[in-house]
């Protein structure tokens, strides 16, 4: 029995001296720009696995050199209460939750009315359901900054401990700041001014209504978005964000 004590003991004091790590990086981040995210490392092994090459474009800009109109856009498309909420907006992932628990549902409704070792529906195959996040952009930093992509409670709770860490020690357009410079905006595209080079050639202080909105509706899939820079929905979404700008409220 002791030295299962024990052992547990010192995973509690692991977890204790992580927490602390995690708070002292983010206590940094105050004063230091960050260098790189563990999102970003992980995209940057995987690419140089697959490639051969370590594609990498991302210039730091202060957030005063950010164009308004895409930190509005992101703001409307990612967070529309980002400045009102404490990092986590509960209503948005209770919806979240319940709209997974129905597609899950429906899946395995789907499931248990064919035969044992059939999965298929009318001909198709059971498709498993689009996972709805309900994260908010402080949320996405947080994951961003330290954490994996997989979807574990575990990492969910290790997500929520970041979050509020994030808003407890860092202003509001610091959160932002570091989220715009560092998220991914393509395949080795890093950032808002590595975004506006890479797709518009100028400066991410220059963009205007709608080129901001379109890199906005670009983050949940930016990489697919990249291949496809026609699309309607892009097209059409980037239109209607483009006129919410004016209603997003900056920090």
């Amino acid at each position: 029995m002791k030295p299962f004590v024990r052992w547990l003991g010192l995973l509690a004091v692991a977890a204790v001296a992580l927490q602390l790590f995690f708070v002292l990086r983010i206590a940094t981040m105050a004063l230091l720009d960050p260098q790189s995210t563990a999102f970003q490392r992980s995209e940057a092994w995987r690419v140089r696995l697959e490639k051969g090459r370590l594609p990498w474009r991302q210039q730091w800009r202060p957030y005063e050199q950010i164009s308004d109109k895409l930190k509005q856009a992101v703001i409307a498309s990612e967070d529309d209460g980002f400045s009102r909420h404490d990092g986590v907006d509960w209503d948005a992932l209770e919806k979240a939750w319940q709209k997974n628990a129905r597609a899950e549902a429906q899946v395995a409704k789907t499931q248990a009315g064919k035969k044992a070792g059939a999965a298929k529906a009318n001909g198709k195959p059971v498709r498993s359901p689009k996972v709805v996040g309900g994260s908010t952009i402080t949320q996405q930093l947080a994951k961003n900054l330290f954490l994996t992509g997989e979807r574990t409670l575990l990492r969910k709770g290790q997500e929520l401990v970041l979050t509020l860490a994030l808003e407890a020690l860092l202003s509001k357009q610091r959160i932002l700041e570091i989220y715009l410079n560092s998220v991914e905006w393509g395949e080795g595209v890093f950032g808002a001014e590595a975004a506006a080079q890479h797709y518009f050639h100028k400066s991410a202080s220059e963009l205007n209504a709608l080129e901001a909105a379109r890199l906005a509706v670009m983050l949940p899939r930016p990489k697919y978005f990249e291949k496809l820079p026609n699309s309607s929905y892009l097209a059409e979404r980037a239109g209607v964000i483009a006129n919410r700008l004016a209603g997003a409220e900056l920090p």
